[in-house]
C-alpha cells in the first residue's frame, strides 16, 4: 500500500464519518438553539433544560436517519472489503 492510498483511506473514513454524524449534529445544535431561546426569553438558566431537548432530538434524528446512515456505512463498508485484494498487490 502507497501513502496516497492510506490517505485516500483516511479521508474517505473521515467524509463518511461526517456525513452519518451530520444529521444527528444539525438536530442537536437546532433543538440546543431552540432551548436557548427559550431560556433568554424566559430567564430561566437551568443546566439541565437544556439537555432533555438535545437527547430527545438525537433520538429522533436515529429513528429518522437511522435507515439511511445504515445504508450509508453497509455501503462504504461492503465497498472497503471489496477493494482490500486491489490494495494488497
Amino acid at each position: 500500500m502507497t501513502p496516497e492510498t492510506v490517505l485516500g483511506l483516511g479521508r474517505d473514513a473521515l467524509e463518511m464519518a461526517i456525513i452519518l454524524a451530520g444529521p444527528v449534529l444539525a438536530l442537536g445544535l437546532i433543538a440546543g438553539l431552540a432551548v436557548a431561546i427559550f431560556q433568554a426569553l424566559t430567564q430561566i438558566h437551568e443546566m439541565t433544560l437544556t439537555f432533555i431537548p438535545k437527547i430527545g432530538a438525537a433520538i429522533m434524528a436515529l429513528a429518522l436517519f437511522g435507515p439511511w446512515m445504515l445504508q450509508k456505512m453497509l455501503n462504504y463498508t461492503t465497498a472497503l472489503f471489496e477493494s482490500i485484494p486491489g490494495m494488497t498487490r
